[in-house]
């Protein structure tokens, strides 16, 4: 049986961004077809459109948070501060096993080093040195432990 952690592993590997891998992982479950997640969290590859922010993996871990245990009352400051420290919590899970949600320190650049809004080839060379394969798998088990509690 594929596990959502080697399915999101797959979609990595087709081409797919960290945050499209992760978040196309779980789209049926909440309703999503596969374009229209696809769209949604295109933006957030890269760690937000290639500016090495916060790790797209770590943002479609929270989108599916949102997703599973989110809120809609606008004015329940309990609600909301419960939500947001499952989103605290979620990002220490990942902060333990990778040190930081930081996308370029994921990838240990520097700051605005490799920011340019033109992707990077995906090639054979460039899946043996990202580590994102990782993030996103890991990403992926939080959601099912932490979230989905499977």
């Amino acid at each position: 049986m594929t596990t959502n952690a080697q399915k999101s592993r797959e979609n990595f590997e087709n081409g797919y961004n960290c945050a499209q891998s992760v978040f196309i992982t779980y789209a049926e479950k909440f309703g999503f077809d596969k374009e229209t997640a696809l769209k949604l969290s295109s933006s957030f590859g890269g760690g937000m459109g290639r500016m090495r922010e916060v790790c797209g993996a770590v943002s479609a871990m929270f989108m599916i948070a949102g997703l599973a245990k989110g809120y809609t009352e606008n004015n329940n400051d309990d609600v909301k501060a419960k939500h947001y420290e499952l989103i605290q919590d979620l990002a220490q899970k990942f902060k333990e096993k990778h040190g930081t949600i930081i996308c370029r320190e994921l990838l240990g650049l520097e700051k605005d080093e490799d920011t340019s809004y033109i992707p990077t080839k995906r090639t054979e060379q460039y899946y043996q040195e990202r580590p994102c394969e990782n993030f996103v798998a890991d990403a992926c088990e939080i959601i099912d432990k932490y979230i989905l509690n499977e």
